[in-house]
């Protein structure tokens, strides 16, 4: 297989002062300022240090825009990229010129290496000409304010100067904005009779403190070519050495030095103001920050390290990998346009409404969609909250009470839960609270672990065989380790069921409860996390231990009620909650993360209390739902508005939040619904060996990781202690040799520093992979809009540096 080509890194040197200029619309002139920039920075360099690149043109050669620029500012180097004879949009063009129509990584890579060239042999300033307008196609397709934006170079926005060209200009600057693109200047014609250069000056230094120049219009066509060329040659010499173009020249010069001033001193000053969490800032020092300048997809453009001390002709930038999906909550790529239009309309529309006894559009069409989603019989309420912790919180309120009520404990009897050793469910103190006593809440001066934490078997690959790994403590009661051919058939539990794999977890599960209990404990629900335990180190569960926890809990009501008292009647309802009520936390694992909508979808059960965030909304703003059924939502149904859910946040249901998250759920359907994972279903993860009347809904598992890249790291078992992969997530956990496992092992530290320190031998700039690390236990997060091309990148650099 070739070697993947290496991500793109944004164009910035320190050297070379690099422009983009976009047009408001078509025939305003972009060649003509192109050239009066060219000819303006020409004039404060020596020699050739000043180029011009048209990536996409159309039309015929005689007037092609590399031609003007020669003919009109010759001592300026140009280069035209993709050359369309037809002079029609440059999608049309391509599709007609019966060649290979470039893809859009194509035009972006060439972009990027004609710029290293002009920063390597030291020019100082490159204009970059797009094609039309702002949302003009390019070759593909793809409009223009989109496909060039991964390359986050700074604009001069050419305005209109014709009539409804204030609108124009100003809907293209939106159009760059939204998109994150820095507009650094508006330039356009002057003219008296629609004098769009007066209002537009005032409205950019009032709203957007952007500066807009005017030059004059250039002269009409004379009535021979010679006397054409005299004119406009006279034309571009009192222009470029005039005030308002010098002034736009000047302005760009700072900017750049600016921008590249800030970068280096971020670090610096983010240790004198931030206060980081999860990091032990004593430890840190600013190499050891990193400072982001823009992403785009599944990359960071972050500033090199040796930036501060590095050469002009150095690049400033590398792409980085995000390998901790923006701390799990990135699916649909940065800077997801679709998410940010909506974002945008819902704030143009709502801004934020309080959602207390109201309603509106998003929120409506979000619980729907979510309801429908989860196709679970047990879920038909939606709770709106700020983030997964607090919504934890929700869910344990709605558990909690629910089993007060049916079994009549006292407010002074002490309710725990029921959950996993390892399992972290969040920040708040509520939410800590459902956790056993670790580094994340021991020093916490209001923890008080409430609950009992059960230990339980895990799945890895080691040394190529997938096994279901007991706890040493455990064996006797659970059985020995056990080899599988494939991870589909760990998942097949109904063929396990069948082979009666289960019937010793839940005897263990039973005992244990019945000791519990016999000692005086008292529990109000059960929360776990569907297969994979996040922060408490990546735990791969099996997942017939926890479908057969609740099991044993749904069909022991016996365990839970009051010593003494009487059975209560079977609920009539088939959906109501028996036992204690079951709370799946899917804030990491759900949501399409293990390849799944809902995780909950592997146990082959529902939850009656089911809590969403992270990938709800693609990775933009935070928001988070907690779902229940009718029977817990009745349980704080009465005449009493004390015995309400009194619980809520100034920023529940916001309309922005709805929106995005409606926008990132249709994304994601539609994507599993397209196939757009094939290409990783097709990686070896489908098993023969899967019987084949298993429920497809446990047994079908897959991964963006290729199995083959799994499996062979797994045998490099002098490092690593066992290895999974399930939907876009990977975790190696890697061998320590003082024995220790957990949060604070550092095994893991080494093959974590190797992958941000990266490549930095690569053709268009150096790339990394930014990664985080639990212990001994490194993870790598993809996105769900992550490419077999950047998933054979990292695969790669993962092979390297476990060989290291």
């Amino acid at each position: 297989m070739p070697q993947p080509p290496p991500p793109l890194a944004s164009p910035l040197w320190r050297s070379l002062r690099a422009y983009q200029i976009f047009g408001a619309n078509t025939e305003v002139g972009k060649t003509v300022f192109s050239t009066l920039l060219c000819k303006a920075a020409a004039a404060r360099t020596t020699g050739r240090g000043v180029a011009f690149l048209k990536p996409v043109s159309t039309g015929p050669d005689s007037e092609a825009d590399d031609r003007h620029i020669s003919k009109f500012a010759s001592d300026v180097s140009n280069k035209t990229l993709f050359q369309y004879k037809i002079p029609v949009s440059p999608h049309i063009a391509a599709k007609l010129s019966n060649t290979t129509i470039p893809s859009n990584d194509t035009l972006l890579f060439q972009c990027r290496d004609y710029a290293a060239q002009c920063a390597n042999i030291g020019r100082k300033w490159l204009f970059v000409e797009t094609a039309g307008g702002v949302h003009s196609p390019g070759p593909s397709g793809t409009t223009q304010a989109d496909m060039y934006a991964p390359l986050r170079l700074p604009v001069v926005l050419v305005g209109d100067s014709r009539l409804g060209g204030i609108s124009q200009t100003i809907s293209a600057f939106e159009s760059l904005r939204m998109r994150g693109y820095d507009v650094e200047s508006v330039v356009l014609f002057k003219e008296d009779r629609y004098q769009n250069f007066d209002y537009l000056s005032e409205y950019f230094a009032e709203h957007h403190d952007v500066p807009v120049a005017g030059v004059n219009e250039p002269p009409e066509r004379k009535s021979s070519l010679e006397e054409d060329v005299r004119a406009m040659a006279q034309y571009y010499e009192e222009q470029s050495q005039g005030k308002h173009t010098g002034d736009v020249i000047s302005h760009l010069d700072k900017r750049h030095e600016q921008r590249i001033a800030s970068l280096d001193s971020m670090a610096t000053q983010a240790l004198e103001k931030i206060w980081y969490p999860f990091t032990q800032q004593s430890l840190l020092t600013p190499k050891d920050i990193n400072v982001i300048d823009s992403a785009h997809g599944d990359y960071f453009q972050t500033l090199a390290p040796s930036s501060s001390s590095s050469s002009q002709n150095d690049s400033l930038l590398r792409a980085s990998f995000d390998g901790s999906a923006s701390w799990w909550t990135q699916g649909l790529g940065h800077a997801n346009p679709r998410l940010t239009l909506a974002a945008a309309y819902a704030a143009g529309r709502y801004g934020h409404v309080m959602f207390a006894s109201g309603i509106h559009r998003p929120a409506l069409e979000l619980s729907s969609a979510l309801l429908k989603g989860m196709n679970s019989p047990r879920l038909d309420r939606v709770f709106f909250s700020d983030n997964g912790s607090t919504g934890i919180e929700v869910a344990l309120k709605m558990g909690l009470r629910a089993a007060k009520l049916r079994y009549g404990w006292a407010k002074e009897e002490k309710l725990g839960i029921v959950g996993l050793k390892g399992s972290y469910h969040g920040d708040t103190i509520g939410a800590m609270d459902c956790s056993e006593p670790s580094g994340y809440n021991e020093k916490v001066e209001w923890y008080d672990g409430k609950g009992h934490w059960f230990d339980y078997p895990t799945v890895l690959c080691i040394d190529g065989k997938w096994r279901v790994n007991v706890p040493e403590e455990l064996r006797q009661a659970l059985g020995e380790d056990a080899d599988f051919s494939s991870l589909s058939e760990i998942f097949d539990v109904q063929s396990r069921e069948q082979k009666g794999h289960h019937v010793r977890y839940e005897a263990f599960i039973r005992e244990s409860l019945e000791r519990l209990v016999k000692q005086g404990r008292r529990f109000g629900s059960v929360i776990i996390e569907p297969v994979v335990l996040g922060a408490g180190g990546m735990a791969l569960v099996d997942p017939l231990f926890q479908r057969a926890l609740v099991n044993v809990v749904r069909k022991s009501p016996d365990l839970f009620r009051k010593s003494g008292a009487a059975a209560e009647e079977t609920p009539s309802d088939p959906n109501a909650w028996t036992g204690l009520p079951i709370i799946f936390d899917e804030v990491f694992t759900g949501l399409y993360r293990l390849g799944r909508f809902t995780s909950s979808s592997f146990l082959n059960t529902y939850a009656d209390i089911s809590v969403h965030a992270k990938l709800l909304t693609g990775g933009l703003v935070p928001l988070c739902t907690t779902l229940a059924s009718e029977n817990i939502f009745q349980s704080f149904s009465s005449q009493d508005k004390t015995d309400a859910l009194l619980h809520g946040h100034s920023y529940t249901a916001h309309p922005v939040g709805c929106q995005v998250a409606l926008e990132s759920l249709n994304d994601l359907q539609k994507m599993d619904h397209d196939g757009s994972w094939n290409w990783a279903k097709s990686q070896g993860w489908k098993s023969s060996e899967t019987s084949p009347t298993s429920s497809q809904s446990s047994a079908n598992v897959w991964s963006t990781w290729p199995r083959d890249l799994v499996e062979d790291l797994s045998r490099q078992t002098d490092r690593v202690s066992g290895i999974w992969a399930l939907g876009s997530v990977l975790a190696i956990h890697i061998k320590d040799a003082s024995g220790s496992t957990g949060y604070f092992s550092n095994a893991a530290q080494d093959l974590r520093d190797t992958l941000i320190a990266g490549d930095s031998e690569g053709a268009n700039g150096s790339w990394n992979v930014h990664c985080r690390v639990l212990g001994n236990v490194l993870y790598l997060m993809a996105g769900q809009k992550t490419t077999e091309e950047s998933i054979a990148q990292i695969s790669l650099e993962l092979r390297k540096g476990l060989q290291a």
